[in-house]
């Protein structure tokens, strides 16, 4: 007999389990048949939510292939269904929400030929999922609010938000005249152009809308695991898009996709245009001949790519640096290279000065420059993998430097920023309360004509004032500190090495002066998705820490139990 054979034999007679000490003890017969009857539900509940959702479907495609066209009616029914489904199954609508995000601007363009409606069509996952989360965490008694402390600077934006939509929107769209009417009057008055307070509706949307994610990010993550996932998807997204994009300028690089030189001339040598559309994506620019590059990747339009970039930067080195599985810290590192990568080719200057700013400013607030064992290995990989794409393509790096230099030199963002202020305060119709929401948003121009501004604080001053301005910075310095203390207080390594990563994004994101990244998606919703996010891992840690003492308390209870039987069947002999 062998040895282990022996100690269960022993175990055995002594009655001690030779059961692993972390398995689980057998399900009771009852506790089977409630585990069968809620597969059972869940199985009925999938095929009725389907069978509702086709039928309504095909109830709401039918009059609109009469009425409109069949691609809007085949719209309409995917429309319909995502709305029925997402409401029925909240937490893999905000799965596929995140999936869709990165290819909704390719979507928009290759089914819809850049239909407003079509890009707003993430908000059917959004939205109805929202609604059942909220439903869900009131019926169950769950926290709605996740976050008391920011209650008050919370309300004071959503305040200074509703005071300019009603006294600014809407006073303009019933009292103003029409801009027609007083176009030659002097000096020049406020006057109404489009729909002002549908404007200011799609503007508060725009402003505020994504906000609600930090509820959405609260519940969605239940534990590490889940933690983990989200962002291996992020992480797989990333590459994904990245690689589309290098296509996209393998086929303009090749011919296969024509350049913007050969269908314009003048002016639109140097501008993004829809006519050049390329394979994926919306709107670029490629006249390598002038050294003129902008290519969009999956997104609507370059600065939406240049974007995604930049904050994939992140997502990417939180995947490599913080990862417990060695495969997927390979795919982060993949990630960040593409990222790199992709950073040189768009031709965007934002992407290519801020992805290396930003990975730097990761690296130093987490704390991973100091961990050497770490940070060198990844450090030696990531300059291997730009090394063979330099060595590779030496001309192409080099005038993508030398062009993006020279743009800075020829627009510096620090002058470029300050006028951008002084236009907005100069401009707007109110220092208060603004000229109304909406009125510089770029998305809202269907509304009625609008402000083209590319900095995200000058924009809040146009549209909602210094109100408005002082109210969202108050909240976003609120939101900041308080995350700051809530990942402080993370004893888990892994837990806290996330929440670390995605409170940096949170700061630099949310003060970041140039462009608007919080107007722009995806980026705006990783950004609220993630304060969610941040917030929730305190409450796992805090969960794991309760189960591992609780642990900790049965093992000894057990060990307290098996020396007192044993210290009854062989007592001590005088």
């Amino acid at each position: 007999m062998t040895a282990s054979k022996t100690q269960k034999f022993r175990n055995r007679k002594r009655g001690v389990s030779n059961a692993p000490p972390n398995t689980p003890a057998p399900l009771s017969r009852k506790e089977k048949m409630a585990l069968k009857r809620q597969e059972r539900q869940k199985k009925q509940k999938l095929v009725s939510s389907w069978a509702i959702a086709i039928i309504f479907g095909i109830l709401v495609a039918l009059p609109s292939f009469f009425l409109l066209s069949p691609k809007m009616a085949v719209a309409a029914a995917l429309g319909v269904m995502a709305l029925i489904l997402s409401y029925q199954f909240p937490k893999s609508a905000l799965w596929v929400f995140l999936i869709y995000m990165p290819f909704g601007g390719t979507v928009v363009y290759v089914f819809a030929g850049g239909n407003l409606i079509f890009q707003i069509a993430k908000d059917v996952f959004y939205i109805p999922a929202l609604c059942a989360l909220l439903l869900q965490a009131w019926k169950q008694r769950k926290p709605i609010i996740i976050a008391k402390p920011l209650l008050p600077t919370l309300m004071i934006l959503s305040i200074v938000c509703l005071m300019v939509l009603v006294f600014i929107n809407l006073r303009i769209q019933l009292l103003a005249p029409a801009c027609n009417l007083v176009q030659n009057v002097s000096p020049p008055r406020i006057c109404k152009e489009g729909q002002p307070f549908l404007q200011g509706i799609l503007g508060l949307k725009i402003f505020i809308g994504y906000i609600p994610l930090m509820f959405c990010g609260y519940h969605l993550i239940e534990d590490k695991q889940t933690v983990l996932k989200l962002g291996r998807l992020l992480a797989v997204l990333a590459i994904i898009c990245c690689l589309l994009a290098l296509v996209q300028y393998q086929f303009l690089k090749s011919g296969r996709c024509q350049a913007t030189s050969e269908f314009t001339e003048g002016a639109g040598l140097f501008r993004a245009s829809l006519d050049a559309r390329c394979f994926v994506g919306g709107s670029l620019l490629y006249t390598p001949e002038q050294n003129q590059i902008r290519l969009p990747g999956t997104f609507v339009s370059p600065w939406h790519w240049g974007w995604f970039l930049i904050a994939n930067s992140a997502i990417c080195f939180s995947v490599a640096f913080f990862e417990t599985s060695r495969f997927w810290q390979l795919i982060g590192l993949g990630g960040m290279g593409l990222v790199f990568i992709n950073a040189v080719v768009s031709g965007q200057r934002a992407a290519l000065f801020l992805v290396p700013i930003f990975i730097a400013v990761m690296l130093v607030l987490t704390g991973q420059i100091f961990r050497l064992k770490r940070f060198i290995p990844i450090a030696v990989i990531l300059f291997i993998i730009g090394f063979i794409f330099i060595t590779a393509n030496p001309e192409f790096v080099t005038d993508r430097i030398d062009s993006a230099i020279g743009r800075w030199n020829a627009s510096p963002p620090q002058d470029f920023i300050i006028k951008q202020w002084q236009w907005a305060i100069s401009n707007g119709d109110g220092i208060l309360l603004g000229s109304g929401l909406g009125k510089a948003t770029n998305s809202a121009r269907a509304f009625g004509a609008v402000a083209f501004l590319e900095t995200y604080h000058p924009k809040i001053i146009y549209e909602l004032g210094m109100l408005g301005l002082i109210a969202f910075l108050g909240f976003i310095t609120h939101l900041v500190i308080y995350t700051f203390k809530k990942y402080r207080s993370i004893k888990d390594p892994t837990l806290k090495s996330f929440a670390s990563a995605f409170w940096v994004f949170l700061l630099f994101i949310g003060y970041f002066p140039y462009w608007y990244p919080l107007d722009t998606d995806p980026v705006a919703v990783y950004y609220w998705l993630f304060a969610g996010v941040l917030i929730k891992l305190t409450v796992i840690d805090k969960q794991e820490r309760d189960q591992e003492v609780q642990t900790i308390l049965t093992k000894n209870r057990k060990t307290r139990k098996k020396f007192k039987s044993l210290k009854k069947r062989h007592p001590a002999t005088s």
